[in-house]
This record gives C-alpha cells, sequence and structure tokens, in this order.
C-alpha cells in the first residue's frame, strides 16, 4: 500500500510544482503594476526594476546573439547554440590526449574546411567538429566523416554545444 501512495504523490507534486511557477510569473507582474498604481488617500510608491532581476524572471528560451569579429576584421560570426560532431572522448590518462590529437590531425586533412577543437574537461578529452547551425547540416558531415574513418565512426555523434556561425550565414 505504500508504495501506491508514493506513486499517486508524484504526479500531483509535478503538477503544483509547474502551477507554483505559471502563478510566481503572473504574480510578479501583477506586483509590480499594483505597486506603481495610483490610490487615492495613500502615498505613491514607485518601483524601478533592474534590468537583470526582470531578464532572470522573465527569460526568453531564445539564445543571447552576440556579433564577434576576426582579428582583421573580415568575417563576423555570432555565439549560438548549435551543433557538433563529437569524433573522440576518453578518459584514460595515459593515451586519450594523444588520441584526440591524433585524430584531429587526420580530420584536419580530410575536412579541411571543418573546424576542430581538442578539449579536456576532466577527466575527459573530447574532440569536437564544426560548427553548425541544424543538426541536418550537422548529420551530412557526420555521414562523411564515418564514411572516411569507418574505424571510428561508429563512435561519432552529434552533440549540442555553442557555436560560431558567420553573420552572412544566419539569413540562409
Amino acid at each position: 500500500m505504500k508504495f501506491s501512495y508514493n506513486l499517486l504523490l508524484l504526479p500531483l507534486l509535478l503538477v503544483f510544482c509547474l502551477n507554483a511557477t505559471a502563478q510566481s510569473q503572473k504574480q510578479h507582474k501583477e506586483i509590480i503594476a499594483d505597486l506603481n498604481a495610483v490610490k487615492p488617500g495613500q502615498g505613491r510608491v514607485m518601483v524601478f526594476e533592474d534590468k537583470a532581476i526582470a531578464e532572470v524572471l522573465g527569460r526568453s528560451m531564445a539564445p543571447a546573439r552576440t556579433v564577434y569579429a576576426t582579428g582583421d576584421g573580415s568575417v563576423q560570426y555570432v555565439k549560438m547554440r548549435g551543433f557538433k560532431i563529437q569524433a573522440f572522448s576518453g578518459n584514460n590518462q595515459r593515451t586519450s590526449k594523444n588520441e584526440a590529437y591524433y585524430k584531429q590531425g587526420l580530420i584536419n586533412t580530410s575536412f579541411p574546411g571543418q573546424e576542430t577543437v581538442v578539449t579536456f574537461d576532466s577527466p575527459f578529452w573530447r574532440l569536437r567538429v564544426g560548427n553548425f547551425k541544424t543538426r541536418k547540416d550537422a548529420t551530412a558531415v557526420l555521414n562523411d566523416m564515418r564514411k572516411t574513418f569507418p574505424a571510428f565512426g561508429k563512435e561519432m555523434y552529434i552533440v549540442i554545444d555553442e557555436v560560431k556561425i558567420p553573420v552572412d550565414q544566419l539569413q540562409e
């Protein structure tokens, strides 16, 4: 019997949490409007909400976009959420670093147009390839890479990551 009560309480708790979140956002707007309203016989209160607080409470799901330029100013790009191909990930302290750089060299030779980045996030060495705006674009390159490198093609997969997209490609 104890198990069935816990099983019933879990969905109720989830519904309560979702409802409370929606109500808190609505209440926030109502409180600010009420405080700024003029009421006869009462003093006037002006609430100036900091922009940072408003962004946290009413945060948009759209990623923030900032335009960056290369050193010579020839290419401007936007950092945004996109896709990369994870070509390698290993945590063997003796071999993973060398293997990541070895595979980076192979990929740079076969796919010179794709950016490759080796990173270390303890305990993993990772090799990520490309800057893709869509999963479809990443999948096309991933399929080509698997054909080119059948020996380690099965360990490659697409991941969501911060990517650099040239400004002129954003409108496409």
